[in-house]
C-alpha cells in the first residue's frame, strides 16, 4: 500500500459508499457500548504480542498503542505516539520526537526506554512472538534472533521523549509499526503479566476478562491528553463465536455491533429495518487453503496447482458465502497497488487437475487432510463443500474441526499438512510478500515454508527500491511466480459487513478488518436501551 495517492483514494472511495449515515446531532458522552469479538468462543491470552489471531486483536486494541496508527479514509499510517519524525539522507534513520502527554493505565509516563523495551521484548527468541516479523526490519534483529545480541542495535533513545531507530531497508516502517500486534508495553511492568492484567496507554482501561464471556474495559481519563478522551465510559467486548448467538443477541438489542456471516447478510439485506445499519467494506485479506510445500506430495507444484484446479470457487462464493466475497486469482488482493490487472487465476478444471497429478507420479490421487476453525467463510464447513469437488479430480480431501487457537498454534508450529485460514493481505505489499521470503520464519507469516530463489531475488531487490512505482512492478513479478507456484488455494477476497444498532455512531469502514474499530471514536446517543444510554 505504498503508492499512496492511488490506494489511498481507492480506499476513500470504498469507505465513502459504505460508511453509516450521519446525522446531523452532536455527539453524548458516557453510556456502554456492547461490541462484539465473532472469530472463536475465547481470547486465549489478552498479550497481543504472543497471539496472531485477529480475535485478540479486537481486545488489544482498545488498551493498548503502537508508534503509528492506521487511518482507514486515507489508507496511510500516520503518527501516534510522536508528533515529528526526522529521517537521514539515506532513509534508513528515523528520529522521533515522542509524545509527553501519553501515561500508561498504572500512571507511568511514557518514555523511549518503553518503545526499547517493548520492541526487544518481541524481538527476544525466548518469547517466540508471531508479532517478531513487523520488527525484523530493526537493525539487529538478526543478532537478537540469532542469541549474539539481547538488544537490537538499531533502537537508541536521545533522551526521554527523543527516539532514534535505524532500520535495515529505508521502505516506510509505518505500516509495520502500525499493527496492533507491535504495542508499546511499559518498561515497568513484567511483559508476562500482560497475558491475563494487561497495562497499555489506549484509551480504555483493563477491568476484568470473563473466559468464553467477555473482556471489560473503562474509560482511561488519562489517554493523551484532555481532548482526546474517549465517548463512552466503558465498553463490554462480548466473545460470541456462533454466528446464531449473535443474531439473536442483535435483535433482542442485547449487542451494539454485531459481524455478519453470509447468510445473515442476505437476511438483514432483506429486512427493512436492519439493512439501514449495515457498514460493508472490501477488506484487505485473502482466504486461502494452504499447504505445507516441504512435505510431500505437495513439494511438488503441479500437486498444488492440481488442487486450484479442482475446485470451483464461483460456485462456492455464490452459494455458501452468499456473494459476501470477491474471487481470488492470487495472494495480492485487488486494493493492493502490487495487484496485477492482467492476472489470470486457476479455473475449475478437473480434468487438467488429473492431468496433473498423473505427471507428479499420482495416477490414483491424493490425500489432503485441512485443518479448519468453524468459521461459515472459511473454515470448516468450505473445506466440507470442496471434498466433493475435489474427488472428481482423484484428490480425497478430509477435514479435522480445530478451536481458533489449536489452528493457530499448529499452522504457526508446522503441524499440519494443509490449513484453510484468512491472512493478512495488505495493506503494505512489501510486507505481505516478506511472507514469501525463504528466510522468512514459519511462525512469522510464512506459513507454508515457501522457498524460491527468484522471489528471494525480488523480494530483496524490492527492499532496496526507494521509488513506489518499481518498487510496486517488482512486487508484482514477485506476485506472478507466486501465483504459479500455488503454495495456496487462493479461494477470494473478503467482503466484511458489520450490522450496528441505530443509537451507535462513529465506526469507520476500516478495509485492514472490520472488526477493528477506533472504540474512542464511537459514542452512542440517548435511545440506546436503558443499561447503555449516556446518563
Amino acid at each position: 500500500m505504498t503508492i499512496k495517492a492511488t490506494i489511498g483514494a481507492l480506499l476513500l472511495a470504498g469507505t465513502a459508499l459504505c460508511a453509516p449515515a450521519t446525522w446531523a446531532q452532536e455527539v453524548q458522552r458516557g453510556g456502554t457500548l456492547n461490541f462484539t469479538a465473532p472469530y472463536g468462543s475465547s481470547v486465549g491470552t489478552l498479550d497481543i504480542t504472543a497471539s496472531a489471531e485477529v480475535q485478540t486483536e479486537i481486545v488489544a486494541h482498545a488498551m493498548h498503542r503502537s508508534l503509528y496508527k492506521w487511518n482507514p479514509e486515507t489508507g496511510k499510517p500516520e503518527p501516534d505516539l510522536f508528533t515529528e519524525v526526522t529521517i537521514s539522507d539515506d532513509g534508513m534513520t528515523h528520529t522521533y520526537k515522542l509524545r509527553d502527554d501519553a501515561v500508561f493505565h498504572n500512571d507511568k509516563p511514557f518514555t523511549a526506554d518503553d518503545v526499547i523495551y517493548s520492541y526487544n521484548r518481541i524481538a527476544t527468541p525466548a518469547t517466540a512472538s508471531p508479532s517478531a516479523n513487523f520488527i525484523s526490519r530493526i537493525q539487529g534483529f538478526e543478532e537478537v534472533q540469532g542469541g549474539s545480541a539481547t538488544e537490537m542495535s538499531g533502537l537508541k533513545k536521545i533522551d526521554d521523549h527523543t527516539l532514534e531507530i535505524t532500520f535495515t531497508a529505508s521502505q516506510d516502517p509505518g505500516f509495520d509499526l502500525m499493527q496492533n500486534y507491535v504495542p508499546i508495553y511499559p518498561s515497568n511492568v513484567d511483559g508476562n503479566t500482560q497475558a491475563t492484567q494487561p497495562v497499555g496507554l489506549g484509551p480504555f482501561r483493563f477491568v476484568e476478562h470473563v473466559p468464553g464471556s467477555r473482556v471489560s474495559f473503562e474509560r482511561f481519563e488519562g489517554f493523551f491528553g484532555e481532548d482526546d478522551q474517549p465517548y463512552l465510559d466503558r465498553l463490554n467486548i462480548l466473545i460470541m463465536g456462533e454466528a446464531a448467538a449473535r443474531d439473536v443477541a442483535f435483535r433482542n438489542r442485547e449487542i451494539d455491533v454485531s459481524v455478519l456471516g453470509s447468510q445473515q447478510y442476505q437476511e438483514y439485506q432483506a429486512d427493512a429495518d436492519l439493512s439501514m445499519g449495515l457498514l460493508e467494506v472490501a477488506e484487505l485479506f485473502t482466504r486461502v487453503l494452504g499447504f505445507d510445500t516441504t512435505k510431500p506430495p505437495f513439494d511438488d507444484k503441479r500437486v498444488r496447482q492440481a488442487v486450484n484446479h479442482g475446485i470451483d470457487k464461483d460456485l462456492i462464493i455464490d452459494r455458501l458465502v452468499k456473494g459476501k466475497a470477491f474471487p481470488a486469482v492470487g495472494f495480492m488482493p485487488t486494493t493492493s497497488p502490487a495487484f496485477d490487472p492482467d492476472a489470470q487465476g486457476y479455473a475449475y478444471d478437473p480434468e487438467k487437475a488429473k492431468a496433473l497429478l498423473e505427471e507428479a507420479g499420482h495416477p490414483d490421487g491424493i490425500d489432503l487432510p485441512v485443518i479448519a476453525n468453524q468459521n461459515e467463510s472459511w473454515g470448516a464447513p468450505i473445506v466440507e463443500a470442496i471434498i466433493p469437488m475435489l474427488a472428481k479430480a482423484n484428490i480425497r480431501a478430509s477435514v479435522e474441526p480445530v478451536e481458533n487457537a489449536v489452528l493457530e498454534d499448529r499452522i504457526t508450529g508446522g503441524n499440519f499438512t494443509a490449513f484453510i485460514w484468512s491472512l493478512s493481505s495488505g495493506p503494505d505489499p512489501l510486507n505481505i510478500l516478506r511472507c514469501f521470503y525463504s528466510k522468512t520464519a514459519q511462525s512469522a507469516c510464512n506459513y507454508t515454508n515457501f522457498s524460491n530463489p527468484e522471489v528471494d531475488r525480488l523480494y530483496e531487490a524490492a527492499q532496496q527500491e526507494r521509488d513506489e512505482t518499481k518498487r510496486n512492478d517488482l512486487i508484482r513479478q514477485a506476485d506472478g511466480i507466486i501465483r504459479e507456484e500455488a503454495p495456496y488455494w487462493f479461494f477470494n477476497y473478503n467482503k466484511a459487513v458489520m450490522a450496528y444498532q441505530p443509537w451507535v455512531h462513529g465506526l469507520r469502514g476500516n478495509p485492514q478488518e472490520l472488526a477493528i474499530q477506533d472504540y474512542e471514536k464511537i459514542w452512542i446517543d440517548d435511545t440506546a436501551p436503558a443499561d447503555r444510554k449516556p446518563q
